[in-house]
């Protein structure tokens, strides 16, 4: 098979594909046993009618025509690889040549496939990169904010004999109306006023509203079948009640921590209170380098592409394809696209690795998201096809960790930030592919001929991955995952 491949623009390239007679065979030899089994022709069982009988009752080119539509897929699979181009979505093919359909028996298969593709991206010397994140200070006001939410994890609510105020709990009814339709009604939901949970309005409402009494004001909907239209509200006190906390002293401690006293108590949270900044500053560190990167580079999108992801979007929401709300979403959908590109060349030029064990982790980690069984997920997931696009995502996700390594971390004083604990060490990573190797080595036992020593790698020593809790959000990209495996036909 020949390949050779044009670039017709910057994200768009033409595969012409030529196919000898010989390498078409076994597709047009199962073209005429697929279709032996078909016909009935008089004097043969099927499965036994010879070639040249089928080409008198059915014609050579339609035999021809069903084994080209076989071998298509896989032909096209083969000259992306030979070439390398990244292609994006399904091609467009056109067949230029086919077999001898008379005559003596040869010629060749002739197919182009036009198709966008991944644009060619050149990304910067990371090792250039300086980003500057906050310092670590812990105050004792966040000592402080930090006890006060524990504290309120133990408070108790009693009844207050007055109006609704801020930050009060209030036990509610509802009803919503739209002219004289009653359009919704809840009843005894309890709610916290100054939260801002439920309707636009109904803090402002509630404030200064004792037990028993009632307002109506007018608000937008924001759920049911009637969302985006102003409604009047009405809304019933039942109850007042206030949150009282209990004391920040030594009783407390014991009984909300594993601490004798206040003030260890305390210190431990002003440690928590420091971990977590810290953590926050991989995340920031992360959103500075892929914000810097997305200045930076510059590379064009495929408009073909970028149309897919929007007709896609639309019919998830049932609209039509010509939906003003397609161009409003259509920034949203270039950006997340850009992402996943520079993403998907950080992976490749960083070399970086998925281990099995971080598939399944980040799996399992999903399934929760989705309050769904994991085996049932995962299940789920390989029978649509998705294992390959989680696992692109999750490649994406620790690129960016990899790439932090790379680059020059440093807080407002200018001193040096290690994130290793949030963003692991090629080390760790190292240590991972060799534990899982040892692993799989040891569950497919001992290569024959080779002495059993007893000793097996424990894969419970493997090094926890770079980055799998360390997810960067790389946009509502899955769904623009590249499709090198399309199986176009010919028509």
């Amino acid at each position: 098979m020949k390949s050779a491949v044009e670039t017709l623009e910057p994200t768009r390239a033409k595969l012409t594909v030529e196919v000898s007679y010989e390498e078409l065979k076994p597709s047009i030899d199962h073209a005429y046993s697929h279709i032996g089994e078909q016909v009935n022709v008089p004097g043969f069982r099927k499965g036994k009618v010879p070639a040249r009988i089928i080409d008198q009752r059915v014609g050579r080119a339609t035999v021809i025509e069903h084994a080209v539509n076989d071998a298509l897929p896989g032909l096209y699979r083969d000259a992306v690889a030979e070439t390398g181009i990244k292609p994006l979505g399904q091609p467009e093919v056109d067949v230029t040549e086919v077999p001898n359909l008379t005559g003596d028996v040869g010629g060749q298969l002739t197919f182009t496939a036009e198709v966008d593709v991944r644009p060619e991206i050149s990304l910067p010397d990371l090792s250039t990169y300086e980003l500057t994140v906050d310092s670590v200070d812990v105050s004792d006001e966040d000592v402080e904010q930090r006890l006060e939410s524990l504290r309120e994890r133990f408070g108790t609510l009693v009844g207050a004999d007055r109006p609704a105020a801020d930050g009060d709990f209030v036990s509610i009814d509802l009803r919503a109306t739209v002219g004289e339709e009653e359009v919704d009604s809840v009843t005894g939901t309890s709610y916290q006023v100054g939260s801002g949970t439920m309707l636009e309005g109904l803090d402002e409402a509630l404030t200064g509203l004792g037990a028993g009494e009632t307002t109506t004001f007018t608000s937008t909907l924001v759920g049911g079948e009637r969302a985006g239209e102003e409604a009047e509200v009405t809304v019933t006190v039942s109850s007042v009640k206030v949150r009282e906390l209990p004391e920040a002293d030594d009783e407390f401690a014991e009984l909300a921590s594993e601490f004798d006293t206040i003030e260890e108590l305390r210190t431990d949270l002003r440690e928590q209170v420091a971990k977590d900044k810290n953590a926050n500053r991989a995340v920031a560190a992360r959103d500075l380098l892929l914000e810097r990167l997305r200045t930076e580079v510059e590379f064009p999108l495929p408009k073909n592409a970028v149309d897919a992801e929007i007709k896609a979007h639309l019919e998830a929401e049932g609209k039509a394809e010509d939906d003003p709300h397609g161009e409003e979403v259509r920034e949203d959908t270039e950006k997340a696209m850009r992402d996943q590109f520079i993403l998907d060349e950080l992976a490749e030029t960083l070399e970086v690795q998925v281990a099995q064990n971080e598939l399944l982790e980040f799996l399992l980690s999903t399934s929760r998201q989705y309050g769904m069984d994991p085996n049932e997920f995962i299940q789920s997931a390989g029978q649509a096809g998705q294992i390959p696009v989680f696992a692109g995502e999750l490649a994406r996700n620790k690129a960016l960790a990899v790439a932090l390594r790379r680059v020059t971390v440093v807080d407002g004083a200018g001193e040096s930030v290690d994130l290793s604990e949030f963003i692991g060490s090629d080390e760790d990573d190292a240590a991972a592919v060799a534990a899982e190797a040892a692993a799989l080595a040891d569950a497919a036992g001992p290569a024959e001929g080779s002495a059993d020593s007893g000793e097996s790698a424990d894969s419970g020593e493997s090094a926890d991955s770079a980055d799998s809790g360390e997810s960067a959000d790389s946009g509502d990209s899955g769904d623009s995952a590249d499709s090198a495996e399309s199986a176009p036909s010919a028509d």
